[in-house]
């Protein structure tokens, strides 16, 4: 199993800040655009992509990223055509943690050693199945690692300590990713004040790091944020500035 992950988290903490995982509806709104955002991204300081698989009924997802799904679908974006992706970015960034991020359906009815072959092959890190829990990610999480290839749990807002320190064992090479807020994705003025508590009570009782993410629109927030966790995760304020028609260059949080 490759590192790169794990070197990400490291490299970022030496350098005395949170790790930057940014996302991407993989298609949106083409499939050159959005590869050409990636590119974009890593040229920014993005430390880990989070590559986002499109999907008819993302129910985890607010409004920005729902819009962007629907119309990657509409031009023809599926899960073989997201891996394919991913392995053309992997090919121009060697070294950049790539975590494939979709939700289980298509996973499933695309074949699981299938997928576990083909995501390895395209030098995809880690895999994110959303709506995947705990009790049955070992369909998934056994053809992986026997492939070199890790999953990132999700960690809800409500997840009990247990639970949470639970979702790490056996894991290595990746990161709990931990909802800031109850409901879906979306930029947000404010994050919860209990936040910073919470992520330093996960600090303290798991080994991975934990990067948080849903919400983060801004630098301040991502700091704020960074302080109490070893990274932040953006999304649906990338993908709004593509949505905007603005071009991910330079600095991409205001």
């Amino acid at each position: 199993m490759n590192c790169r992950i794990k070197n990400a988290f490291e490299n970022a903490k030496s350098k005395g800040r949170g790790a930057f995982v940014a996302y991407l509806t993989i298609g949106y709104p083409t499939v050159e655009a959005s590869e050409a955002a990636a590119d974009a991204l890593v040229a920014g300081g993005a430390d880990i992509l989070e590559i986002g698989v499109p999907f008819s009924d993302p129910f985890a997802d607010g409004g920005v990223i729902r819009k962007a799904a629907y119309r990657a679908l509409e031009g023809g974006m599926t899960l073989a055509g997201a891996i394919a992706a991913a392995g053309r970015i992997r090919e121009r960034h060697p070294e950049t943690g790539i975590v494939l991020f979709s939700y289980y359906n298509p996973i499933f009815s695309y074949g699981l050693e299938k997928f576990a072959d083909d995501v390895a092959a395209a030098g995809v890190d880690a895999v994110l199945a959303v709506d995947l829990p705990l009790e049955e990610r070992g369909e998934l999480q056994e053809p992986l690692a026997k492939r070199g290839v890790s999953i990132v749990p999700l960690i809800a807002p409500n997840t009990p300590m247990e639970r949470i320190v639970a979702s790490a064992e056996g894991l290595e090479n990746t990161f709990l990713y931990i909802i800031t807020v109850k409901g879906t994705t979306g930029a947000r003025t404010s994050l919860p004040e209990e936040l910073p508590l919470r992520l330093d009570a996960i600090r303290r009782s798991v080994s991975l790091p934990i990067a948080a993410g849903f919400g983060i629109s801004t630098q301040k927030q991502a700091e704020e944020v960074s302080a109490h966790a070893d990274g932040f995760v953006v999304g649906s304020a990338i993908v709004k500035k593509l949505a905007d028609g603005g071009e991910l260059k330079g600095k991409i949080l205001d």
